[in-house]
């Protein structure tokens, strides 16, 4: 997947969101909200996207590797419950084939790479060269904020 096809999924992902909305169902805007999400003007904010891709140095099979996993979901949550990590997850293999090295995202709630790169460093799975991280300033909505609240009411089982 190449970041054009990447910026085109999200896009439609966030228009599917508003499919079903006629011009009456149209929310109110929602000055609180707004300035608690970081919102601009337009409902917009700053963020990095990242692209973490396979690194030279696989980990093999067993407790090393179980506890750098278990250290990057714990590393996750601790970015999302600080307000940093708006968006994170997987690419998945179509039909058996990785995705050309790519194996995650993060968006990050941070105006400047330099800020995503400090809290990428924090992860075991790049402090141990199982992945590497690439840097995207992105210009997104600021509803991508709410994404832990929402989830949190869909999730039955966590991680």
């Amino acid at each position: 997947m190449n970041l054009p096809r990447l910026a085109f999924a999200l896009v439609i992902a966030f228009t599917a969101l508003q499919a079903g909305a006629t011009p009456a169902d149209k929310p109110v805007y929602d000055p609180a909200l707004a300035a608690a999400t970081g919102a601009d003007a337009h409902g917009m904010r700053a963020y990095v996207l990242v692209i973490l891709k396979t690194g030279p140095n696989k980990i093999p099979a067993g407790p090393e590797r179980d506890e750098m996993f278990k250290g990057h979901m714990a590393n996750i949550g601790r970015l999302v419950d600080a307000g940093k990590l708006a968006v994170a997850g997987p690419f998945v293999a179509q039909k058996g084939v990785p995705s050309d090295g790519w194996r995650g995202l993060f968006i990050f709630a941070v105006s400047t790479v330099e800020e995503a790169q400090q809290l990428v460093a924090t992860d075991p799975v790049i402090q141990k060269g199982e992945m590497v991280a690439e840097y995207h300033p992105l210009y997104s909505s600021a509803a991508l904020m709410l994404v832990k609240e929402g989830h949190g009411k869909v999730a039955k089982d966590s991680f």
